[in-house]
């Protein structure tokens, strides 16, 4: 019976069998099942995989108009068919959205005990993809010179040290930066710091808000860096700030600290970390970031605040894996679509880690295209063990150490 099943996909998407290693090494099968809460007698976690390797393609749109049924798809997540839009929908809308988070907290967990990641500075930054739905949604201006349209709303926490997510969600058009950055933080510290008191969160200036400042120190372990609002009367008191204040740190750079109130603030002190860039008054411009804990600035200017871009860079390297579509407004289904590209992208950061160069940097569409859906080779069956061979894979003896000989290693 392994032997018909294998004829019948022999030639076809073997490029994702590379990642059968790399989801037994991570125990993606034993995630799913207690994402699903189903042991693996039952058909729930069998229609949950699929969504992983789904991700993984990247592909969007009906399943049953699709050619994944001719490719052998079903039998690589050992099914007899590829699973319909609907049972997918049936399925998630069956858990609850804590389900999710209590996934992604486990997969956290598996993460950092195979890495050297302690979580010790995270980035945190909002992406929102336009929706032309016609539920009743708050709208979004992404600039002063764009009008106001619907966006559905992905919160991601990234790692700022290893530059790898580490934890997602979404929610309603109306829910802000202020409401769901403290939650998201927990989470984060739930898979990366249980015992230990939290680090430092790098944000953009959206998360400038009293109530979030207010949150942070009040409710909170660890710190907070944002950027300042580049507000006219802000640029003015920084124009105004007397010259002695700066201390000199290398040509043309030089930094500041001040205690900062904000009106009406429940909490306090702040401290702002202002940057002087320019040899010549008349050339200087400045720039502030307020922190919520009083360490050196141009230690936090210089060494932290850069590593916010990590998050774009990694936002679109692998948004092809669905965090680049709306979706569904059913926060369950959402979430779970989420949380299965997740896992995608831990088992594929995994590949390109052994795969080495030029694969290692390439983007999730490109890894796609040339890998997944680009290798050709056939699937045998010799008593108990599943024979993938490849023709035309790149780098053999590099991959040769990883893949050959698996039962033993």
């Amino acid at each position: 019976m392994r032997q018909l099943l294998a004829d019948t996909i022999s030639g076809h998407m073997v490029g994702l069998w590379l990642l059968i290693p790399a989801h037994l090494r991570l125990g993606t099968w034993q995630l799913v099942r207690g994402g699903t809460g189903q042991p693996g007698e039952r058909l729930e976690p069998r229609m949950a995989l699929p969504l992983l390797h789904e991700a993984a393609l990247g592909v969007a749109g009906v399943r049953e108009k699709r050619t994944l049924s001719h490719k052998g798809f079903a039998r690589l997540n050992g099914l007899p068919f590829v699973v319909a839009d609907l049972p997918v929908h049936q399925l998630l809308g069956a858990l609850s959205v804590a389900d999710a988070p209590r996934l992604q907290v486990a997969l956290g967990l598996l993460r950092r005990a195979s890495g050297p990641s302690q979580g010790t500075r995270l980035v945190i930054d909002p992406h929102r993809r336009r929706r032309s739905s016609k539920r009743p949604m708050r709208r979004h201006r992404q600039d002063d010179a764009s009008s106001p349209t619907k966006v559905a709303q992905t919160f991601l926490v990234l790692d700022a040290d290893t530059a790898q997510p580490v934890c997602c969600t979404t929610g309603t058009s109306a829910r802000t930066v202020s409401q769901a950055t403290p939650a998201l933080r927990e989470l984060a510290r739930a898979m990366l710091q249980p015992d230990t008191a939290g680090g430092l969160v790098l944000a953009d200036a959206e998360h400038f808000t009293q109530e979030l400042l207010d949150q942070v120190h009040q409710h909170t372990q660890g710190d907070l860096l944002v950027p300042m609002p580049r507000q006219p009367a802000v640029r003015q008191q920084l124009a105004l700030l007397p010259p002695a204040c700066f201390m000199r740190r290398w040509a043309g750079f030089a930094t500041a600290k001040l205690p900062f109130p904000l009106t009406n603030a429940q909490t306090h002190p702040f401290f702002p970390c202002v940057q002087r860039l320019g040899e010549h008054p008349d050339d200087w411009t400045f720039k502030a970031f307020l922190a919520t804990a009083d360490d050196d600035e141009a230690d936090a200017r210089t060494r932290d605040s850069p590593k916010r871009w990590h998050i774009e860079e990694c936002f679109n390297a692998n948004q092809a894996l669905g965090w680049n579509r709306a979706g569904p407004h059913n926060l369950n289904i959402r979430s779970g679509h989420m949380t299965m590209a997740l896992l995608a992208q831990t088992v594929i950061h995994q590949l390109r880690s052994r795969r080495g160069e030029p694969a290692s940097p390439w983007e999730a569409s490109h890894l796609t295209h040339d890998v997944f859906l680009g290798l050709d080779g056939d699937v045998r069956v010799a008593h108990n063990t599943s024979i993938v061979t490849s023709y035309n894979a790149p780098n053999v003896e590099h991959l040769r150490k990883h893949y050959e000989h698996l039962p033993e290693k």
